[in-house]
């Protein structure tokens, strides 16, 4: 196991915390919309975060390679410990240009094909979700009126038969694979959220299950995994198996479902 992850971890949430208020600047004053090659956009707070935290993390005693969304040509692997940093500097830019505050910065520490550490910060909503293994799952609520506390969380576990279960799905990515997945489950309410928030409240409880079908990457999820796992929870492909990072040359995820129990 990486030493110190408690020191890591909270070394990653400060440089989150950093991106997220260059975010949050960018946002209060307005910004402009680029599109990427792959038709997805791209801001000028996408960028500033990117610059933060690979400055950020480059920084740490650990020197360990960084994989980010915006800086893919750059990333050389893993190091010879099968370890890296995993990094989405703006997850939900979509939700960002519609500033409806769903959108996140998401850093994971990913060992061995398998996420160690995450910290994932929605700036507009004032909550971090953070995690490493061996310490736990946690939630932290500031701003004003909030204490600031980390809090421990735990997913809520298998709803009993004949319960309704509670999904998110995603607000920008509609997949018609969806409804025939919600007919098989039964009884459920479904709620659209943004990011990597969705299996975040898988995390602590707040929902029972999240399924995408369609393109993800590994800095989608990377973060928010360990937050699931840490928490009690998995995160799997189809076939049942925990999503895999051991091979960042392909960063496309498969379909995958987050649940809010282990088994």
């Amino acid at each position: 196991m990486t030493p110190n992850l408690t020191d890591l971890l909270t070394a990653a949430e400060r440089i989150a915390q950093e991106a997220a208020a260059a975010i949050m600047a960018i946002y209060a004053r307005g910004f402009s919309v680029e599109e990427k090659a792959d038709k997805s956009p791209l801001t000028e707070a996408d960028q500033a975060a990117h610059r933060l935290i690979m400055a950020g993390l480059a920084a740490l005693p650990q020197r360990l390679p960084i994989l980010s969304e915006e800086d893919v040509a750059g990333f050389a692997g893993p190091d010879a410990e099968g370890r890296y940093w995993l990094v989405d500097p703006l997850d939900g830019t979509k939700e960002f240009i519609k500033r409806n505050g769903e959108f996140t910065v998401n850093i994971a520490l990913i060992e061995n094909g398998r996420p160690v550490l995450g910290v994932v910060v929605a700036p507009a909503l004032e909550v971090s979700y953070l995690a490493a293994e061996g310490v736990g799952a946690f939630k932290v609520e500031w701003g004003k009126g909030r204490s600031g506390e980390c809090l421990p969380i735990r997913v809520a576990g298998k709803p009993a038969p004949g319960s309704t279960w509670r999904v998110v799905g995603s607000r920008s990515h509609a997949s018609p694979a969806l409804a025939g997945w919600l007919e098989t489950l039964g009884p459920h309410t479904l709620q659209p959220v943004g990011s990597s928030l969705k299996s975040c409240l898988v995390a602590e409880g707040a929902a029972d299950a999240y399924p995408r079908f369609g393109p993800t990457c590994l800095w989608d999820t990377g973060a928010a995994q360990a937050v699931v796992e840490q928490a009690g929870g998995r995160i799997t492909n189809l076939a049942g198996d925990s999503l895999c990072y051991a091979t960042p040359q392909r960063v496309l995820n498969p379909d995958f479902i987050v649940w809010g129990h282990s088994g």
